[in-house]
């Protein structure tokens, strides 16, 4: 079985339990008493070993190693079990399928809305030009350049209930603006003259050859922040922001 072809969430799960099974082996030869907490830190320990031998992204390692403790810390604290079943709710609501397929939620800055304006099409006698937000959260992206650029028709796609919902709720008001809810693989790109994207590393080579495949010539593909594998980007406009964003910019 590779282990490297699991998803990097379930394979994070794997890798605490087998940790957990060998704290219990070990524990019979640590030469101290182990309380609650000590053994979840060294199960924590082996969790972060494991998960670097293993492979995972550098960021998966501090979450390993602090997953045990943070469940012996949370034990300690009396809470009813009805706001741990509220806090799991909302974060799904949030998250949803992150877990498969790794694109959690991140929002643009008003810094890149702006810097976005100006890689809008020009305007032509009346012709309305088409923008896609491919994973479109809360959907800040479409009602700002709905806002500043009201020639334009802009759609979203959201797969998580909860930013779709907010999104929903935020654009309804505004005639140029739809947002719907569902998964970007299933969008026909070649209706639109600006795609653009703020997902994660992990699906942009996927996406970009949808994007090549789909995309109608001279269109714009742009990316925040996360660059195509083997495929430089024909422009990058910086953003002075707090997560000093880089617009990737493609000419189909």
């Amino acid at each position: 079985m590779n282990l490297r072809r699991l998803p990097p969430a379930v394979l994070a799960l794997l890798l605490q339990g087998a940790a957990f099974i060998l704290m219990i082996a070990l524990a019979r030869f640590v030469p101290f008493p182990l309380t609650p907490l000590s053994f979840a830190l060294l199960v924590g320990v082996l969790a972060a070993a494991f998960s670097h031998l293993a492979g995972q992204a550098r960021w998966w390692v501090p979450i390993q190693f602090v997953f045990a403790p943070a469940q012996v810390a949370m034990l300690a604290v009396e809470v009813t079990p009805t706001l741990y079943l509220a806090i799991f709710l909302i974060l799904l609501a949030v998250y949803w399928s992150t877990f498969r397929t790794q694109v959690p939620l991140y929002l643009s800055s008003n810094k890149v809305w702006r810097a976005l304006e100006g890689l809008l099409p020009a305007e032509e006698g009346g012709r309305r030009f088409r923008f896609m937000d491919i994973g479109s959260g809360i959907g800040g992206v479409l009602a700002h350049l709905a806002q500043v650029r009201p020639d334009g028709d802009y759609s979203g796609v959201e797969i998580a209930p909860l930013p779709f919902a907010w999104s929903w709720l935020r654009l309804r008001l505004k005639p140029n603006c739809h947002v719907h809810w569902g998964s970007l693989w299933d969008c026909d790109l070649a209706q639109y003259d600006l795609v653009f994207a703020y997902l994660s590393p992990v699906p942009m080579a996927e996406l970009w050859e949808k994007a090549r495949r789909e995309m109608k010539p001279g269109s714009l593909f742009i990316s925040n922040t996360f660059a195509v594998p083997e495929f430089p980007p024909q422009q990058t406009v910086q953003v002075d922001d707090l997560h000093h964003s880089a617009l990737f910019i493609w000419r189909m």
